[in-house]
């Protein structure tokens, strides 16, 4: 209580992954407009935080702010499972109402899927992965 009542945006208790660490950061630096513009390529899709861009194939792929925030949630951890809660509390600042994670996950997968093979998998019961 006391970091927050200093002005922290929020902590991390100790023992932590540093991926996750990573992540709150990013998320903190976009929140403040300044880029940590990095450029990933998970399979053929790249996704360039910094330009708020996404290709697939060297395709443009028109994604809503949300649909771009959750690629970036995954593609910042290929491979990984990812629960919907997290992406509820990473995006949307809140771990409720679960429909939010879904209804955007198939818009952003409809799109993807509109130029090559699917890449954002559902891991049943846990989250979502993407593997390239």
């Amino acid at each position: 209580r006391a970091g927050f009542a200093a002005g922290a945006d929020f902590y991390v208790t100790k023992p932590f992954a540093v991926d996750d660490l990573i992540v709150r950061v990013e998320v903190l630096l976009r929140r403040e407009g300044k880029s940590a513009s990095l450029v990933r390529e998970v399979g053929d899709v790249e996704v360039d935080e910094g330009a708020h861009s996404v290709t697939r194939a060297s395709t443009p792929i028109d994604l809503t702010p949300r649909e771009f925030d959750l690629l970036c949630a995954l593609a910042r951890r290929p491979g990984r499972v990812i629960g919907k809660r997290q992406l509820l509390s990473e995006i949307w600042g809140h771990s409720q109402g679960r429909n939010l994670v879904e209804t955007h996950m198939s818009s952003l997968r409809k799109k993807l899927e509109a130029h090559g093979p699917r890449l954002i998998h559902t891991v049943r019961g846990v989250g979502y992965v993407i593997r390239g």
